[in-house]
């Protein structure tokens, strides 16, 4: 495969920056979708994101930026989307170039609402682009580490093992390692769930519960995301592998974690709406809760998911956390 691959990334949050920063270690120029001029305008004069990983510097030399989605669209071969899955519906729909023989890459970690396709599902459904040429970006690799340039890792799942490992030569890095698998859906759904577990771990935290019953949390996570991926896409995975298991702990352990502040909230008492309005980031479990539980109650043998199903009650039902947290532990083992 050709190493003159275009790159471009959509969306201007702090794993967009996170994943510009990576490709501009290994590419001359990076394509760049910034929605707000003046943001871009921004970035131009002081030469970082006024809002998301200030600290991380761009050389402009390096940047292609504009706020048309299409002229992005059209400037690069691999489009590389890290759009939250709540907004990447309403910015698609300005998608007007013919994107169906792009190597679409996803950095969601989240299924889109309207939908309740996964973004793969989604760019296969809706522009045309062959199962092929998608990639997913998943893996336990904080924005806010990749800024400070600790040691991070990511997979790149494909189907087609040789555009997998060219787009993998392209994010490796002195802090920055990558593998790469054919478990497109999997990866998928796990950079979702993990997102809803890591809600529960923050609840549990809020609530007063201690390590101990946050490692049998884990544990339990663990076997509920092997079910829930088994009965969407039946394969050989190990649930234990990075892109699995890795990913899982760090977002519900690592204070970076959003999602895992957003729970911790909820459990001390915020309502929903007061949690989101504090926080100034997307919590995308909160968009993944109700996805995850109507996609497993649309199966006509749902997988036992006793986390999911807490969880959406709290967010979704107005159910008390202490009560139902309290009906929680009794299930877990």
């Amino acid at each position: 495969m050709s190493t003159n691959l275009k790159y471009a990334v959509f969306g201007s949050g702090s794993w967009a920056t996170a994943i510009v920063k990576m490709l501009c270690e290994n590419r001359d120029q990076v394509g760049w979708y910034v929605r707000k001029q003046q943001t871009i305008d921004y970035i131009i004069s002081e030469e970082h994101n006024p809002s998301y990983l200030s600290s991380v510097e761009f050389n402009n030399s390096q940047l292609y930026m504009d706020a048309d989605i299409n002229k992005v669209a059209d400037y690069a071969d691999v489009l590389i989307f890290a759009i939250p899955s709540a907004f990447i519906e309403s910015e698609l729909q300005k998608l007007t170039s013919d994107i169906s023989s792009k190597i679409i890459m996803s950095a969601v970690k989240g299924i889109i609402p309207e939908s309740g396709l996964l973004v793969a599902e989604h760019f296969h459904d809706k522009h045309a682009v062959d199962f092929n040429n998608i990639v997913v970006l998943a893996g336990p690799c904080h924005a806010e580490e990749v800024a400070l340039e600790r040691l991070s890792y990511l997979t790149i799942a494909c189907a087609n093992p040789e555009i997998a490992s060219a787009v993998s030569d392209q994010f490796s890095s002195n802090y920055i390692r990558t593998s790469t698998n054919d478990d497109v859906v999997g990866a998928e759904y796990a950079a979702m769930l993990k997102n809803i577990y890591a809600i529960a771990a923050g609840m549990a935290h809020g609530l007063g519960y201690g390590d101990n019953f946050q490692s049998v949390l884990m544990s339990n996570a663990t076997r509920e995301m092997k079910r829930f991926i088994k009965k969407a896409h039946k394969m050989k995975r190990n649930i234990n592998e990075t892109v699995y298991l890795g990913d899982l702990l760090v977002t519900c352990y690592s204070l970076f974690s959003r999602n895992r502040m957003f729970g911790n909230m909820i459990g001390k008492g915020y309502t929903v709406k007061s949690a989101q309005m504090e926080m100034s980031m997307i919590a995308e479990g909160y968009y993944a809760t109700k996805s995850a539980y109507q996609i497993n109650k649309s199966k006509e043998k749902p997988a036992q998911i006793p986390i999911i199903d807490t969880v959406y009650e709290i967010l979704y039902t107005n159910k008390d956390p202490k009560k139902a947290f309290k009906k929680l532990t009794e299930i877990l083992s």
